[in-house]
């Protein structure tokens, strides 16, 4: 079960990555991270959005995983910005922080996995900024061997 989340939340995040190129809307990811959460029985907390890297840290524009979402926005070339959808078991996407104020954790106490990568729009579709060396810039792909510890 472990590992299917794992799988599910990296398959959101490809997901949005998928989509990136100019024109496309900020908030057509949603739709499309919560379409694949959906398929996998899970869920995306709606309480944290990815965001535009900029001389200030967390920036415009505010990238929301979920469907139905008022993100404005079209990405252009040179946009530079992070999806990183948090994905819980089930169909529930509350979720609580801890008194560090830092920690987040899921209402029902069901585990709970997250993917993030920063991205560039670039002429002709994406760069990932943030990929491992040796891994494709332009797309992701999953192996199994990246999240396991030896």
């Amino acid at each position: 079960e472990s590992i299917k989340l794992v799988k599910c939340a990296w398959d959101c995040l490809k997901a949005g990555c998928d989509m990136i190129k100019p024109g496309t809307m900020y908030r057509d990811l949603g739709g499309s991270i919560t379409h694949v959460a959906a398929a996998h029985n899970c869920s995306v907390v709606k309480g944290y959005c990815g965001h535009g890297i900029g001389t200030l840290f967390h920036t415009s524009p505010n990238v929301p995983h979920y469907k139905k979402n008022k993100a404005v926005g079209i990405m252009r070339p040179g946009h530079t910005f992070t999806i990183e959808p948090m994905i819980n078991l089930g169909a529930r996407f509350e979720d609580t922080s801890w008194p560090d104020n830092w920690t987040a954790v899921t209402r029902d106490g069901k585990r709970s996995a997250q993917y993030e990568h920063t991205f560039l729009v670039t002429e002709t579709g994406v760069e990932i900024l943030t990929q491992r060396q040796g891994r494709p810039k332009n797309e992701m792909v999953w192996d199994i061997d990246y999240i396991r510890r030896p």
